[in-house]
């Protein structure tokens, strides 16, 4: 078979790789129809995730079809189309006991396309298949599905459940990229009063005005200014940080009121300072996280109900072997306006969010 392989920072490559098999009786091996491309994929190209080693196949988000399963998986069998998380669980220690999947300590937590061979390729093995895979109901498509692999529960998780938004709320998402716009339309859930969207591109604030953002700032005109007028000077109850950089993250710190929630979502490649001479003051509470997915089975419910703008995020989609362009157009957002990226099953016109 063939798939995306890591060869060091800067290097990847579509290319002939060993079949998986079954390892453990607790795996599964699913041939990928949909897969999609995670900013934390691009970290990785750029050498922020050392742990990656060279040779490893990219992704850890699919949606495929179960083609085989060991003897102690009881919750798919072959044939079944199931999305693939991004997060894999051993359902028995500590941490999985109590639904922090991402911190397993049995061989999961994110392990695809970061320790072991993952689903940018055209089959992939799941350790753990019970509670790693999950069957899809035929209502939700694939476009649909492979989305809430990682950024949807992601969003939902570290950011909107972990900033604790309630109704009434002002909260402010500084990054409008994939993540950020999930988390906007996951926060609408809960009725906060207004959202306020920070990015630098254009068609990013645009596209967050479409899933529900009321206000919109550019990152580089002082959006503190506006969070403070809108809330006559107190500041955002929650400040969710979707991009990964020193300077959003200070900035999130400046925009919360005391007693507000700031939630770190973003990936960090370098070291961000934390103000504690401004902020010990302000009873702040700052969270960061890996995401669990406890709560895919429940996006996956409201998604089949229609109730959450999952494929008005995806702008390109590609078949599964044009990976290398796929990558290069995901990488290059600023200029190709992309936002979530499809590779596999059948291509669509292009339409961006942002467009008119």
């Amino acid at each position: 078979m063939k798939g995306y392989v890591f060869h060091g920072p800067g290097q990847a490559a579509w290319e002939e790789v060993s079949d998986p098999d079954l390892k453990e009786r607790t795996d599964a091996v699913v041939r990928v129809d949909a897969v999609t491309i995670c900013g934390t994929d691009l970290h990785i190209l750029k050498g922020d995730v050392p742990e990656v080693r060279p040779g490893t196949v990219l992704g850890h988000e699919a949606v495929g079809e179960v083609v085989e399963v060991g003897g102690d998986v009881r919750t798919v069998r072959p044939g079944d189309r199931v999305l693939v998380s991004c997060i894999t669980a051993c359902g028995r220690c500590r941490y999985c006991r109590e639904g922090a999947y991402g911190q397993c300590l049995g061989g999961g937590g994110w392990i695809l396309g970061h320790l072991i061979d993952g689903t940018q390729a055209e089959y992939v093995r799941v350790p753990h298949a019970d509670l790693s895979v999950h069957a899809l109901p035929g209502a939700v498509t694939n476009e649909d599905a492979v989305l809430l692999a990682d950024i949807f529960p992601t969003a939902y998780e570290v950011g909107v459940l972990n900033g604790r938004v309630r109704p009434g709320d002002t909260v402010v998402v500084v990054g409008a990229g994939p993540i950020g716009l999930a988390a906007i339309a996951t926060a609408r859930l809960f009725a906060p009063e207004r959202i306020v969207a920070v990015d630098m591109a254009a068609a990013r604030l645009e596209a967050a005005r479409k899933l529900g953002a009321e206000a919109v700032a550019d990152a580089r005109e002082e959006p503190g200014q506006l969070v403070s007028d809108l809330t006559e000077g107190l500041g955002a109850d929650v400040v969710i940080e979707a991009v990964g950089v020193p300077e959003t993250f200070e900035m999130c710190t400046r925009m919360v009121r005391p007693g507000g929630h700031v939630a770190n979502v973003g990936v960090h490649g370098k070291p961000a300072t934390l103000h504690l001479e401004d902020l010990w003051i302000k009873n702040l509470t700052i969270t960061t996280g890996l995401v669990d997915t406890h709560s895919t089975p429940t996006l996956l419910r409201m998604v089949a109900a229609g109730r959450l703008p999952t494929t008005q995020l995806v702008t390109h989609t590609f078949p599964l072997d044009h990976m290398a362009e796929a990558y290069d157009v995901f990488a290059r957002a600023a200029d190709t306006g992309a936002l979530k990226i499809v590779l596999g099953g059948p291509q669509r016109e292009v339409v961006a969010v942002g467009a008119a």
